[in-house]
């Protein structure tokens, strides 16, 4: 989904708190039984061919990287089937068995068959380091009173805006673009960077590595206080074929024995991270070799 996947455009992008990923029996590479419904000689991904910071063409994306912990777990190799997401993005490829998974999924959200989530993230807010918004945690706070906020249209922040009658200042920026030649997120985050935003409201895996890389200090404030509805904070799966049952174990094996190489990723791109409390993870779990502790 353009610039912040499959991030909900009402409630289309996942359901919030970090479920605990199910721990089955441990197994090593060898044991990961890849069956019969799905290509047993690479890890067939549908991807965005130029949707960064989560995949793009030459595998600079997490996503990309995290294909990678999870072939290497299976002992294959990657292999993509690139088509940019939007209407139409998991019946063409998924559907038609040109790969055979989604490697991030709002978990909840149709029509896929969803692993156990393996990361849990949240909107937030981003300011100018130091800047007067310096230090807000909340959209009630009184400082945002006519500031002028950037967000995605369609997305959950924006009925929170309205909420508390902020949304008449704010700026809307385009959801549904073509990643090639647009970058929304990358826009904003430029906006708040030259001052012409006050603040721009986003979905933290999408903005992480965009303030990361940022000449001018900016500040990404997760937003763990707002009312529940629309949430702001949603689980991450992976998504499969709906009768892909023996599948979705398998990567649910998986995922639970590369948790930490896959936290440490995320971590990497600046993605903020809750735990099963809301609350933000700063380190990655420790390695542990591939076997389920």
């Amino acid at each position: 989904m353009a610039s912040e996947r499959f991030v909900p455009l009402v409630a289309s992008v996942a359901t919030a708190a970090l479920a605990a990923i199910l721990l089955l029996a441990p197994s090593d590479a060898h044991g990961q039984q890849i069956p019969s419904s799905v290509s047993a000689d690479a890890l067939r991904v549908c991807a965005d061919p130029s949707n960064m910071p989560f995949s793009n063409a030459r595998g600079e994306g997490f996503e990309n990287k995290i294909a990678e912990i999870v072939a290497g777990a299976l002992q294959v190799p990657v292999r993509y089937y690139f088509m940019p997401q939007g209407p139409g993005f998991v019946r063409n490829s998924l559907g038609k068995r040109l790969c055979d998974v989604v490697i991030g999924y709002a978990a909840g959200a149709d029509p896929v068959l969803h692993t156990n989530p393996y990361y849990q993230s949240v909107y937030t807010l981003v300011v100018k380091a130091g800047g007067p918004l310096d230090g807000v945690e909340r959209l009630a706070d009184p400082r945002l009173k006519g500031a002028k906020l950037g967000l995605a249209a369609g997305t959950p922040p924006a009925d929170h805006l309205l909420d508390l009658n902020l949304l008449g200042s704010a700026k809307t920026y385009s959801l549904l673009v073509d990643r090639r030649y647009e970058s929304p997120v990358e826009q904003m985050v430029a906006d708040v960077a030259s001052g012409t935003l006050d603040g721009a409201l986003l979905w933290g895996p999408s903005a992480g590595a965009v303030v990361q890389a940022s000449k001018v200090p900016l500040k990404m404030v997760p937003l763990l206080h707002e009312a529940e509805r629309p949430p702001l904070a949603y689980r991450i799966t992976m998504g499969v074929r709906p009768t892909d049952h023996q599948w979705k174990q398998v990567l649910n094996r998986v995922l639970t024995e590369r948790a930490g190489e896959i936290n440490a990723v995320l971590l990497s791109y600046g993605v903020p991270l809750l735990d099963d409390d809301d609350q933000l993870i700063t380190a990655a779990l420790p390695a542990t070799g591939g076997k389920t502790p």
